[in-house]
């Protein structure tokens, strides 16, 4: 199934050449195959990928301009768009925290702005 733009099939990365390349440049265009580890349950506007280093990937959908089903978790897909280094707000982490369903203790918990790895998606396919 495809949601956003279509996903050739043609130079596509796993999460560990991801991470190799990442190292070297801070951000780039670039498809992914990976392992979907949740997805936001109010919208399905978001979700995380697995890292190999036991981390996760936010993935977002360009503009907002679709979303993906909320009950894929464990499912592989691959992404195109741009991957990038992002410092997330502490707004913007217990958002993502209030949409995963984590408890308001969990959310009061969340106090500083962290860098993660995040991916701008403007196609998913789900395999």
């Amino acid at each position: 199934m495809v949601y956003g733009d279509s996903v050739l099939d043609n130079n596509i990365r796993d999460v560990d050449a991801m991470l190799a390349v990442m190292q070297k440049n801070p951000s780039m265009k670039l498809k992914v195959k990976g392992v979907i580890d949740e997805v936001c349950k109010d919208k399905g506007c978001w979700l995380t990928m697995k890292l190999p280093n036991g981390e996760t990937m936010r993935v977002t959908f360009k503009d907002y301009g679709f979303f993906v089903p909320k009950d894929i978790k464990g499912k592989e897909i691959v992404i195109d768009g741009i991957a990038k280094i992002d410092s997330i707000s502490i707004e913007m982490q217990r958002h993502y925290a209030k949409d995963s369903g984590s408890s308001k203790e969990e959310i009061a918990k969340i106090t500083t702005a962290k860098q993660q790895l995040a991916f701008e998606a403007k196609g998913v396919v789900i395999l």
